[in-house]
């Protein structure tokens, strides 16, 4: 017994040596809640248990090595799931949410995978939700997708507060090196109380005669007794994409926890009643400083040509959801 017990030990203590070595850290969020949806369908309002309500549910690896000279080599291989369901999120990828390897120094950062395009990541940091629980802003504002594969990446140090990203995704179509081609970069700014970014993101279709691109302004003041929050983009494609998208927001500190609350229009050029709005509020209340309760509603309305969120154009969408988050 002793034996075994022995050899046990030195198997736990290689392991950990072998993390310590490499300076792996393994982390996570798991993520579920009961949803009340109303969209219009047929079948009428839905009861759901779902899972990411506010954060993606995942298990991630993040490793660094030092190599010198202020060099490092990095890489994050982070896996999605679906708490309700256990099964594998973004669409049964291994680790769908990111697999990247890549370089950091003085020269800032460079990583090569499939990774979180910039305009995505400006919303997450700058909309009052965090494209998360009822009110997030991905449910009228453009995403692309969220995520890019086969993506450089290149974000600059920090100067003067101000930092910048680019990106470029390469659409691996035989013979055509426009086709299904993403293009994408941030230019952030903050200091103080103050915050502000302006992205840009293109993507063209498989083909590359056709693209639909996108400019985002946001920006974040904090007063201290409430931050605010405010987003604008400019949504084209040729002649079949023409959009405006605005929103303002706040976040307000309740005692221990956070009331968040947000409107976001959606105006489009091309379409006529083609307009849609959609408010919403939340609440969030940590039990630790990893595990937090939450609650939000919106709705979404939309003109009679109008379908986002939606089962049919016109209809009118009510969201709401209560659940917990465990963060490790």
């Amino acid at each position: 017994m002793n034996k075994h017990l022995a050899m046990a030990a030195f198997g736990a203590l290689t392991v950990t040596g072998a993390f310590a070595q490499s300076n792996v850290t393994i982390y996570g969020v798991v993520d579920v809640g009961i949803s009340r949806e109303d969209n219009g369908a047929a079948a009428g309002n839905v009861w759901r248990m779902d899972s990411g309500i506010q954060s993606g549910s995942r298990v991630g690896f993040r490793g660094t090595e030092d190599l010198g000279g202020g060099l490092r080599a990095n890489f994050v291989l982070e896996n999605g799931f679906s708490t309700d369901t256990g099964t594998l999120g973004q669409g049964g990828r291994l680790f769908g949410r990111e697999a990247t390897i890549g370089l950091s120094g003085g020269f800032g950062a460079v990583k090569l995978g499939r990774q979180f395009n910039p305009i995505f990541k400006v919303i997450d940091n700058f909309e009052p939700f965090g494209t998360g629980l009822a009110g997030d802003a991905a449910r009228l504002f453009s995403t692309y997708g969220i995520r890019a594969d086969n993506a450089i990446d290149y974000i600059t140090p920090t100067i003067g507060g101000f930092t910048g990203e680019l990106q470029y995704a390469l659409g691996e179509v035989a013979g055509n090196s426009s086709g299904a081609r993403q293009v994408g970069g941030t230019i952030n700014y903050a200091q103080g109380p103050f915050a502000a970014a302006l992205s840009f993101h293109r993507q063209n279709n498989a083909t590359g005669t056709d693209d639909a691109k996108t400019t985002l302004l946001a920006g974040t003041y904090d007063f201290r007794f409430v931050k605010a929050h405010a987003m604008y983009a400019i949504n084209k494609g040729v002649g079949t994409l023409d959009t405006r998208d605005a929103l303002v927001g706040v976040s307000v500190p309740v005692g221990a926890g956070k009331l968040i609350a947000d409107y976001i229009h959606k105006d489009d050029k091309l379409v006529a009643n083609g307009d849609a709005d959609q408010v919403a509020i939340g609440y969030v209340h940590p039990l630790s400083k990893r595990t937090n309760l939450y609650t939000s509603y919106s709705h979404t309305s939309n003109d009679a040509a109008a379908a986002y969120n939606v089962a049919a154009p016109g209809r009118s969408d009510k969201l709401f959801n209560v659940g917990i988050r465990h963060r490790f």
